[in-house]
Formats: structure tokens, C-alpha cells, sequence
């Protein structure tokens, strides 16, 4: 993930260089709880459906999992899916890990978050909620599956917001909702949304199925040309929102080149050494992810590669083995 407006600050406001701690490296671990759920977007990596998966942990293996992350004291916790609400032992999982998690974040479709349920995330005290959206109206639900999905997540959006749950909208760009970015950013100053995701389509699952509704090159450079003017906007004007991009860590580099013609020399030294510090990919490095049958990988879109499973081995020792 690129922290676009993170970096926009660091031009504004340089902060001191971070020094990495010494030993083996504990990573933002996303879990992926269940396979099931209630859309069929077009685009998901884990091919999920409204249907029960054979294989998924059992309660008591998921809560062993748990315990051990707990130990381990990795730096974030993601609960994602499928989606995730929609594991029968959801809420006793998220329950336990915030109790053991410095940092705990969910990833949700958004169409439960109202009433009773939207009551219990909050009552957890999770850290995010990030809400996928993935364009205006008919737009996002042609692309989800389901009439009515836009409604439903926009409705789960202001549920987190009115029980002040930190929120952020998650969009993957196509050729078909492209042209919707400029909307999407709207609805955030609108809704009051405290972060943005763009995400790059990711050829995994379905994405990998209909790659062929993937952005065109020239659209994809225009809308992160968009996106910098923006986030910059919102940047000098003190505007909380913020705006990350994600599986295209050349949007680093348009962005350096972006800052080479705004800034002095010391301030582009200064984000250089910022951005090699990041390193960009950190997959099998700074994060790892669990699927649902308990296969640890190292990152979602690496489905095809596995390090062992936590049903045979915990994932400390699986991580650090």
C-alpha cells in the first residue's frame, strides 16, 4: 500500500527517519475468516460466494490462532473474507483479538453494518473499517453482484460514522467505473470518510478472470494524475481525508516525479529516502495473510504459494521457521 497523502505530508513537514528494530521482522497479518459471502463482485480475489466452503478452521482452531498472533505481538490484525460478518463466530474472534491486538482492522462489504451489528463492531473498538465501494449506484452494483449493494454499503458508512468508527472507502479501478473516481472522491467529503483506497485490479480469482475489464493504461495514469492534484488539494487546505493507493507501487515513482517539479532538492531527498525506506511490496516480508482453510501465504494474492497451514503448526513458528 502506498500512503500517498502520508508522503505529502513528509514534503510539507519532514519527520526524523525511522530506525527498524533489530530481529525478524512481525507483519500485518490479514486473515481471511470464511470465503462465504453475500456478493459476487467481479473483481474478488477469493472467488467467494454465498455458499459454505468445506476446510474452513473450526472455532477452536480459529481461537488458537488467535492466541498465537496474541504472543507474537504482530504490529495489525485485518479480519477479512469472503465477508467476514458472515462467519458464524465472528464477534467471539474479533472479541478475543482486540483484546490481544495493538491494531485491528476490518474488511467488510458494508451491506450488514446497520442496527444491532454496527452496535457490536463499535462496542469491539476496532481501529478501521474499510467499506469497498467500487463506484456510484448501478455502477457498483453491476460490478458487486447485487441490486441495491450501493445503498446498503453507503447505509453501513454512515452506521460507522454516526458510532464514531474510524471509516474508509475501498475502490478498484476498471474500465467501466474509471471514470466515477472524480464522484467517489465527492462522497467522501460528503459522507465525512476518513480515508480513500484505490486499488489497482489485481489479476486473482475473478479479477484474474475478467482482467480484460482492467483500466487502460492512459486511464490508470490519469487517475493517479487526478488523485495527486487531489490528495495535494486536500493536503494545503488542511482537509483530514486520506488517500492510499494500492498494487501498483509505480504509483510511487508518477509521484516522486510529481514532487521533483514542486519542490526543493532537500525536500525530494528527503522523500527519496523515505520511499526506499518503505521498499514498496512488502509481501512474505511485512505482511502475511492466513486464507480460510488456515494456509498461510505471503500476501492475499498469493494463493498459489503456502508456507504450511496453522492447522498443522502454529503461524510463529510457520513465520519464523
Amino acid at each position: 500500500m502506498f500512503r500517498l497523502s502520508h508522503y505529502m505530508h513528509e514534503l510539507v513537514a519532514p519527520s526524523a527517519p525511522r530506525r527498524r528494530r533489530p530481529g525478524p521482522v512481525k507483519p500485518v497479518v490479514i486473515w481471511n475468516l470464511t470465503r462465504r459471502c453475500n456478493l459476487r463482485c467481479r473483481h474478488c480475489y477469493t472467488t467467494s460466494a454465498d455458499v459454505a466452503f468445506p476446510g474452513e478452521l473450526t472455532h477452536e482452531q480459529a481461537m488458537a490462532v488467535v492466541e498465537d498472533l496474541a504472543g507474537f505481538r504482530i504490529p495489525a490484525l485485518i479480519l477479512s473474507g469472503g465477508e467476514p460478518l458472515s462467519r458464524f463466530d465472528f464477534f467471539e474472534i474479533a472479541t478475543r483479538a482486540r483484546a490481544a491486538c495493538r491494531y485491528l482492522a476490518l474488511s467488510t462489504n458494508g451491506t450488514a453494518l446497520v442496527g444491532e451489528t454496527a452496535d457490536r463492531i463499535a462496542d469491539i473498538g476496532f481501529d478501521y473499517v474499510g467499506i469497498s465501494l467500487d463506484g456510484i449506484g448501478a455502477v457498483n452494483d453491476r460490478f458487486r453482484g447485487k441490486e441495491g449493494a450501493f445503498a446498503e454499503a453507503l447505509a453501513g458508512v454512515r452506521a460507522c460514522k454516526a458510532r464514531g468508527i474510524k471509516v474508509g472507502l475501498r475502490f478498484t479501478m476498471t474500465r467501466d467505473n474509471g471514470a466515477q473516481l472524480p464522484e467517489m472522491l465527492d462522497l467522501c467529503a460528503a459522507e465525512g470518510i476518513d480515508k480513500f483506497y484505490l486499488s489497482h485490479l489485481v489479476y486473482a480469482g475473478r479479477g484474474d478472470k475478467n482482467r480484460g475489464e482492467d483500466a487502460e493504461r492512459e486511464r490508470s495514469r490519469a487517475a493517479i494524475a487526478f488523485l495527486v492534484e487531489r490528495a495535494w488539494a486536500a493536503v494545503e487546505a488542511g482537509e483530514p481525508l486520506e488517500i492510499v493507493t494500492g498494487n501498483n507501487d509505480a504509483d510511487a515513482v508518477w509521484f516522486l516525479r510529481w514532487a521533483e517539479e514542486r519542490f526543493a532538492p532537500e525536500r525530494i531527498a528527503h522523500l527519496r529516502a523515505m520511499l526506499e525506506a518503505w521498499g514498496g511490496n512488502s509481501a512474505g516480508l511485512g505482511v502475511a495473510n492466513i486464507d480460510p482453510q488456515g494456509k498461510v501465504h505471503p500476501d492475499t494474492y498469493w494463493s498459489g504459494y503456502t508456507v504450511g497451514s496453522v492447522k498443522d503448526r502454529p503461524f510463529t513458528e510457520l513465520w519464523t521457521g
